[in-house]
């Protein structure tokens, strides 16, 4: 048998180990903890969550203007009025409650 016609073994277990090592390292950085297609779920979750406190912000601004116009230093009769009304479930004597 020649000797230099084959490659030595040694070789071919070091190319085959590289492969499955950069196979490893290949697929952890698409599937894995940090990878690719974790990193496109964050950016989601985070359009989805800045999507969210814009709807959180106008909310706090509704309460506060609502707070504000209910406050001691402005009180705005029609809203207490209303508001009034919802809690308590009263009614005038003039009006009609139709079900």
């Amino acid at each position: 048998m020649n000797r230099s016609s084959r490659p030595a073994f040694g070789t071919l277990l070091f190319f085959a180990i590289a492969f499955a090592l950069s196979l490893y390292f290949a697929f952890a950085a698409i599937q894995g903890n940090f990878g690719l297609f974790r990193r496109a779920e964050i950016v989601a979750e985070a359009q989805d969550l800045r999507l969210q406190l814009t709807s959180v912000k106008a909310d706090v601004l509704r309460m506060e203007n609502l707070t504000a116009r209910l406050s001691d230093d402005y009180l705005d009769l029609d809203l207490l009025d209303e508001q009034t009304r919802k809690v308590l479930g009263m009614i005038r004597s003039d009006e009609i409650v139709i079900r």
